[in-house]
């Protein structure tokens, strides 16, 4: 098994895997792979932070970590966003997703970043160190619970004194 940067040959697989993670899932919108499709075309897509999961040669997962920015009315301060991360049904509940995980912000804190904002569940995030953007006064663009949007330092203190709404890349809502 291997975690290796998503390649341009890989895109069709690649949303094929997408597309199977989150079929028939509630809280989805079924079109997490047009995201990642959209995203790969934006100024917000970092090709070293698109990573896929292979196995004997067949991609079984997916991540993608892209830039968005913390605004507020005297600054503005670059981060990552999570999402999507996915995993074929078949090799779900293996570990997989918390390897790219793992894998994917140690990859965003050696290319500098200081820190990634992701909107999940409250209960798988934080193993990573994710914690509510809140305790940053960092918001989302749109409502949603405080438990599910999060915040992680890349780098100890880097959110300090940063403090805004979250603006995602345009990908986000077309």
């Amino acid at each position: 098994m291997t975690i290796r940067m998503e390649e341009v040959n890989d895109y069709r697989v690649t949303e094929q895997v997408i597309k199977e993670a989150f079929a028939g899932l509630a809280f989805s919108d079924q079109k997490e792979h047009e995201l990642v499709r959209k995203l790969r075309h934006s100024e917000a897509f970092i090709p070293e932070l698109s990573l896929v999961f292979e196995e004997d040669g067949r991609i079984a997962g997916h991540i993608l970590l892209s830039k968005i920015m913390i605004v507020n009315d005297q600054q503005s301060f670059e981060a990552l966003a999570l999402a999507p991360v996915s995993v074929l049904p078949s090799y779900q509940k293996q570990g997989i997703g918390a390897q790219l995980v793992r894998e994917s912000l140690q990859r965003a804190k050696n290319l500098g970043y200081p820190a990634v904002i992701v909107m999940g569940h409250e209960h798988y995030y934080p193993k990573f160190g994710f914690q509510p953007a809140s305790r940053w006064d960092i918001t989302a663009p749109f409502e949603v619970p405080d438990e599910l949007f999060m915040a992680l330092e890349l780098e100890d203190n880097s959110l300090k004194g940063i403090h805004g709404v979250v603006q995602y890349a345009s990908a986000f809502y077309e």
